[in-house]
Protein backbone atom coordinates (compact mmCIF):
# COMPACT_ATOMS: atom_id res chain seq x y z
CA UNK A 1 0.00 0.00 0.00
CA UNK A 2 1.00 3.42 -1.01
CA UNK A 3 -0.10 4.51 2.59
CA UNK A 4 2.87 2.63 4.53
CA UNK A 5 5.12 3.64 2.63
CA UNK A 6 4.40 6.98 2.71
CA UNK A 7 4.33 6.48 6.86
CA UNK A 8 7.09 4.66 6.73
CA UNK A 9 8.79 7.53 5.46
CA UNK A 10 8.17 10.02 8.05
CA UNK A 11 9.24 7.48 10.59
CA UNK A 12 5.10 7.00 11.55
CA UNK A 13 4.22 3.10 12.39
CA UNK A 14 2.37 3.22 15.66
CA UNK A 15 1.38 -0.30 14.68
CA UNK A 16 5.43 -1.85 15.42
CA UNK A 17 4.06 -1.04 19.62
CA UNK A 18 2.05 -4.16 19.83
CA UNK A 19 4.74 -5.84 20.16
CA UNK A 20 5.70 -4.42 22.79
CA UNK A 21 2.30 -3.38 24.57
CA UNK A 22 1.52 -6.98 23.42
CA UNK A 23 4.31 -8.91 24.41
CA UNK A 24 3.37 -11.28 26.92
CA UNK A 25 0.18 -12.29 25.04
CA UNK A 26 2.10 -12.91 21.22
CA UNK A 27 5.05 -14.90 23.73
CA UNK A 28 2.49 -17.69 24.56
CA UNK A 29 1.04 -18.04 21.41
CA UNK A 30 4.55 -18.23 20.05
CA UNK A 31 5.38 -20.90 22.99
CA UNK A 32 2.41 -22.66 21.68
CA UNK A 33 4.25 -23.37 18.40
CA UNK A 34 7.44 -23.77 20.17
CA UNK A 35 6.13 -26.67 21.61
CA UNK A 36 4.84 -28.51 19.03
CA UNK A 37 7.63 -28.10 16.01
CA UNK A 38 10.85 -30.10 16.10
CA UNK A 39 14.12 -27.95 14.96
CA UNK A 40 15.30 -26.95 12.18
CA UNK A 41 11.61 -25.03 11.78
CA UNK A 42 11.22 -22.42 8.74
CA UNK A 43 8.45 -19.32 9.78
CA UNK A 44 7.89 -16.71 6.70
CA UNK A 45 6.29 -12.84 8.59
CA UNK A 46 3.97 -11.61 6.23
CA UNK A 47 4.17 -8.09 6.01
CA UNK A 48 7.15 -8.05 8.35
CA UNK A 49 7.14 -4.30 8.51
CA UNK A 50 10.82 -3.50 9.90
CA UNK A 51 10.75 -6.79 11.16
CA UNK A 52 9.92 -6.52 14.99
CA UNK A 53 8.98 -9.84 15.65
CA UNK A 54 12.83 -11.65 14.15
CA UNK A 55 14.58 -11.38 16.91
CA UNK A 56 12.02 -12.88 19.26
CA UNK A 57 11.28 -15.37 16.59
CA UNK A 58 15.16 -16.02 16.37
CA UNK A 59 15.96 -16.02 19.74
CA UNK A 60 13.26 -19.29 19.65
CA UNK A 61 15.19 -20.96 16.89
CA UNK A 62 13.42 -20.63 13.96
CA UNK A 63 15.23 -19.75 10.82
CA UNK A 64 13.54 -16.36 9.56
CA UNK A 65 11.80 -14.62 6.71
CA UNK A 66 10.12 -11.36 5.97
CA UNK A 67 8.85 -10.71 3.64
CA UNK A 68 7.07 -6.97 2.58
CA UNK A 69 6.31 -4.61 -0.92
CA UNK A 70 6.95 -1.50 0.97
CA UNK A 71 11.01 -0.63 0.24
CA UNK A 72 11.75 1.45 2.78
CA UNK A 73 10.17 -0.76 5.65
CA UNK A 74 12.47 -3.64 3.80
CA UNK A 75 15.44 -1.76 3.61
CA UNK A 76 14.93 -0.29 7.31
CA UNK A 77 14.93 -3.69 8.56
CA UNK A 78 17.95 -4.85 6.97
CA UNK A 79 19.69 -2.30 8.19
CA UNK A 80 19.17 -3.19 11.47
CA UNK A 81 21.33 -6.12 10.72
CA UNK A 82 19.21 -8.89 12.84
CA UNK A 83 21.60 -12.03 12.67
CA UNK A 84 20.10 -14.95 11.29
CA UNK A 85 17.20 -12.65 9.38
CA UNK A 86 16.04 -12.73 5.87
CA UNK A 87 14.44 -10.38 4.67
CA UNK A 88 12.58 -10.03 0.80
CA UNK A 89 10.87 -7.32 -0.94
CA UNK A 90 7.73 -8.93 -2.84
CA UNK A 91 3.87 -9.15 -2.67
CA UNK A 92 1.97 -11.49 -0.30
CA UNK A 93 -0.20 -12.13 -3.11
CA UNK A 94 2.66 -12.54 -5.40
CA UNK A 95 4.94 -15.41 -3.16
CA UNK A 96 7.40 -17.24 -5.23
CA UNK A 97 7.04 -20.76 -4.32
CA UNK A 98 10.88 -21.83 -5.70
CA UNK A 99 12.47 -18.75 -4.01
CA UNK A 100 11.30 -18.70 -0.78
CA UNK A 101 10.69 -22.46 0.29
CA UNK A 102 8.39 -24.49 2.78
CA UNK A 103 7.34 -23.14 5.67
CA UNK A 104 6.27 -24.35 9.23
CA UNK A 105 5.00 -21.30 10.33
CA UNK A 106 3.52 -17.98 8.71
CA UNK A 107 3.19 -14.96 10.85
CA UNK A 108 0.60 -12.00 9.78
CA UNK A 109 -0.05 -9.16 11.74
CA UNK A 110 -2.16 -6.78 10.48
CA UNK A 111 -1.19 -7.67 6.43
CA UNK A 112 -4.36 -9.72 5.71
CA UNK A 113 -7.03 -7.41 6.97
CA UNK A 114 -6.26 -4.77 4.08
CA UNK A 115 -6.49 -7.12 1.12
CA UNK A 116 -9.77 -7.43 -1.03
CA UNK A 117 -11.12 -10.46 -1.62
CA UNK A 118 -9.70 -11.69 -4.49
CA UNK A 119 -6.02 -10.17 -3.44
CA UNK A 120 -6.55 -12.86 -0.19
CA UNK A 121 -7.23 -15.31 -2.05
CA UNK A 122 -4.06 -15.00 -3.76
CA UNK A 123 -2.13 -14.92 -0.46
CA UNK A 124 -4.25 -17.62 0.54
CA UNK A 125 -2.89 -19.90 -2.50
CA UNK A 126 0.94 -18.81 -2.39
CA UNK A 127 0.53 -19.65 1.54
CA UNK A 128 -0.69 -22.60 0.72
CA UNK A 129 1.78 -23.74 -1.63
CA UNK A 130 4.81 -22.69 0.51
CA UNK A 131 3.40 -24.94 3.45
CA UNK A 132 4.30 -27.80 4.96
CA UNK A 133 1.72 -30.28 6.10
CA UNK A 134 0.58 -29.30 9.19
CA UNK A 135 1.90 -25.90 9.14
CA UNK A 136 0.59 -23.30 11.24
CA UNK A 137 -0.91 -19.73 10.30
CA UNK A 138 -0.81 -17.13 12.80
CA UNK A 139 -2.74 -13.99 11.94
CA UNK A 140 -3.90 -10.67 14.14
CA UNK A 141 -6.27 -8.71 11.82
CA UNK A 142 -8.87 -6.20 13.17
CA UNK A 143 -12.26 -6.67 12.53
CA UNK A 144 -14.93 -4.87 10.15
CA UNK A 145 -15.52 -1.27 11.36
CA UNK A 146 -16.61 2.20 10.60
CA UNK A 147 -13.12 3.34 10.77
CA UNK A 148 -12.01 0.10 7.92
CA UNK A 149 -10.98 2.33 5.03
CA UNK A 150 -8.04 3.73 7.43
CA UNK A 151 -6.89 0.71 9.57
CA UNK A 152 -7.95 -1.89 7.30
CA UNK A 153 -10.68 -5.36 9.02
CA UNK A 154 -11.84 -8.27 8.32
CA UNK A 155 -13.98 -11.63 9.54
CA UNK A 156 -13.40 -14.93 10.40
CA UNK A 157 -15.79 -15.93 7.06
CA UNK A 158 -13.42 -13.97 4.72
CA UNK A 159 -10.08 -15.83 6.40
CA UNK A 160 -12.04 -19.40 5.93
CA UNK A 161 -13.03 -18.41 2.46
CA UNK A 162 -9.06 -17.12 2.13
CA UNK A 163 -7.84 -21.00 3.08
CA UNK A 164 -9.54 -23.26 2.15
CA UNK A 165 -7.38 -26.11 2.59
CA UNK A 166 -6.94 -24.96 6.09
CA UNK A 167 -8.64 -25.67 9.19
CA UNK A 168 -9.43 -23.06 11.64
CA UNK A 169 -8.49 -23.79 14.89
CA UNK A 170 -8.98 -21.02 17.44
CA UNK A 171 -10.36 -17.53 17.00
CA UNK A 172 -9.08 -15.35 19.92
CA UNK A 173 -9.96 -11.95 21.09
CA UNK A 174 -6.33 -10.17 21.28
CA UNK A 175 -4.82 -8.07 23.95
CA UNK A 176 -5.65 -4.03 23.19
CA UNK A 177 -3.74 -2.44 25.63
CA UNK A 178 -0.97 0.22 24.16
CA UNK A 179 -3.04 0.47 20.96
CA UNK A 180 -4.67 3.98 22.00
CA UNK A 181 -7.68 4.75 20.28
CA UNK A 182 -9.19 4.28 17.23
CA UNK A 183 -7.41 1.24 17.14
CA UNK A 184 -8.78 -0.37 20.27
CA UNK A 185 -11.55 -0.23 19.08
CA UNK A 186 -11.16 -2.27 16.48
CA UNK A 187 -12.09 -5.72 17.66
CA UNK A 188 -8.64 -7.31 16.72
CA UNK A 189 -8.23 -11.28 16.73
CA UNK A 190 -5.76 -13.55 16.35
CA UNK A 191 -6.78 -16.73 14.19
CA UNK A 192 -4.92 -19.63 14.70
CA UNK A 193 -5.31 -22.04 11.21
CA UNK A 194 -3.47 -25.28 10.48
CA UNK A 195 -2.74 -27.11 7.15
CA UNK A 196 -5.07 -29.74 6.60
CA UNK A 197 -2.17 -32.60 4.96
CA UNK A 198 -3.16 -34.26 2.02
Amino acid sequence: MKTYGFLYGIGWAPWERYSHSAGASVARLLDREDDERDRPRRVLDLGSGRGQYAPELIRRGWDYVGVDNVARAIEAARRRRIPGATFVLGDVTRLHVEELGPFDLFLDVGCFQHLNQERAQLMGRGVTELAKPRATLLMLEFGLSGIGAVVGGTSEDRVRRAFPGWELVSVEQAETRGLGWPLSRTAPTWYRLTRVAG
